[in-house]
Formats: structure tokens, sequence, C-alpha cells
């Protein structure tokens, strides 16, 4: 009589398991954590109402090495102050902004975020050419 060898079944390790799900959770933590979503509203110009003229209009000239106001360079951190200063007390200034070069997407949200934090501007993103 020839002895049959009994193969013992081992018991499943969730170890394995546990730290995939460990990992694919803090992979997600920290995704979300380095992410932030901000909306910026742009809206298109329509044809013009008849403004009064004495409507004050500054071009905002994002580039590749910095920004002009008006053709003079300025930081980012001094943009709101220089645009109060340029701008008329009596109007709302309009800001015309270009981009000119390869600008990232962030720093054009970047500019645009800083100019949405000032209270009475009107921001008109040109076409760029």
């Amino acid at each position: 009589m020839a002895l049959r060898r009994v193969r013992r079944r081992r018991r499943a390790s969730i170890t394995s398991l546990i730290d995939v799900i460990f990992l694919l959770l803090l992979f997600f933590m920290l995704a979300s954590t380095f992410s932030t979503f901000s909306e910026i509203d742009i809206s298109s110009t329509a044809s013009g109402n008849g403004e009064a003229a004495d409507t004050t209009i500054l071009t905002l000239t994002v580039g590749s090495n910095g920004l002009l106001l008006d053709d003079q360079p300025v930081r980012l951190d001094h943009l709101t102050h220089r645009v109060e200063r340029l701008g008329s007390c009596e109007d709302t200034p309009i800001v015309a902004v270009s981009v000119i070069g390869d600008v990232t997407t962030q720093t054009l949200i970047d500019v645009l975020s800083q100019l949405k934090r000032m209270p009475r501007i009107e921001i008109m993103v040109m076409e760029p050419t």
C-alpha cells in the first residue's frame, strides 16, 4: 500500500493586500493635498458700447522673462500696487493682458489671480497674434 502524500493548504496571507491598499490610500491623499483648484472667470469682449474715452486702459504683457505694465517691467508681487497707481480714481481701469513667447499656463493664472484681488478692475485677455 502506497502512502499518499497529503498537501496541506497554506493560510492565505492578506499582508500584501493591506500594503497595497495602504500605499494607494497614501498616494491619493498626497496627490489631493498638492493639487489646488481655482476658478478664473474669463469672459469674451463684445463690440464697443460707446463708453467714455477717458477710461484708463493699461497694457500688461506676460512674457517668459517677466511682466511689462505699459512697457515698464514690474514684479508679480508689485503688480496690484502699480495698477492702482497708474489707474484713474474716477473710473474702473481696464487691464489688457497679452501673452508673448513661451509662457506657462500657471504663470498666466498667477497673474490673473493677482489682478482679480483688486476690487475695481476690468480684465481683458487678448488673443495672441
